[in-house]
């Protein structure tokens, strides 16, 4: 029996992200921290609306984040699931994608200790799809996708399973 190569699911891209608040300095340390894990260099993140009880206005820089696709997501993904054990909590998975955080950078596997950032955590998101997700996204023709193309919360287990050999709790 041939497999359906429209039903085989794919990694998209992996997210790495670090919010810093309002600190400038610390916001060049998650910058610094986010190339030196990606490889790839990251892009700030500026507010939209104000906030006065948390001083947010406009155009402030307040966080940082980098996108990695294709094979080296796929690496860069492993190498960040062994910094948590390979094990991931049932809450930390949503159908097409999970998430998960990893408190220090150096439980990542072959990160050193960087005296000039210090200790810092970030956030890591996986995003999964099929082919044809582009007719959603495309701007000519765009065009709904039909419930049996999206991908569940059952088969998004079975994917990290499978090919990351996590332990889902």
């Amino acid at each position: 029996m041939k497999n359906n190569i429209m039903r085989e699911i794919k990694l998209e891209k992996v997210t790495l992200n670090c919010g810093t608040g309002t600190e400038k300095d610390k916001l060049e340390k998650s910058f610094r921290l986010l190339q030196i894990i990606s490889g790839e260099k990251p892009i700030k993140i500026e507010t939209k609306k104000r906030i006065p009880g948390f001083n947010v206005r406009p155009g402030l820089e307040i966080g940082c984040k980098v996108t990695i696709r294709k094979e080296k997501a796929r690496e860069l993904l492993k190498r960040l699931l062994e910094g948590i054990g390979n094990k991931l909590k049932k809450k930390q998975i949503i159908p097409g994608s999970f998430a998960f955080g990893i408190k220090e950078y150096l439980q990542i596997p072959g990160i050193a200790y960087q005296r000039d950032i210090g200790m810092l955590g970030l956030e890591v998101c996986a995003t999964l799809i099929r082919a044809g997700y582009n007719v959603k996204d495309r701007k000519i023709k765009r065009g709904k996708l039909p419930q049996r193309q999206r991908i569940t919360k059952e088969e998004t287990i079975k994917f990290i399973e499978d090919n990351f050999k996590v332990e889902i709790q």
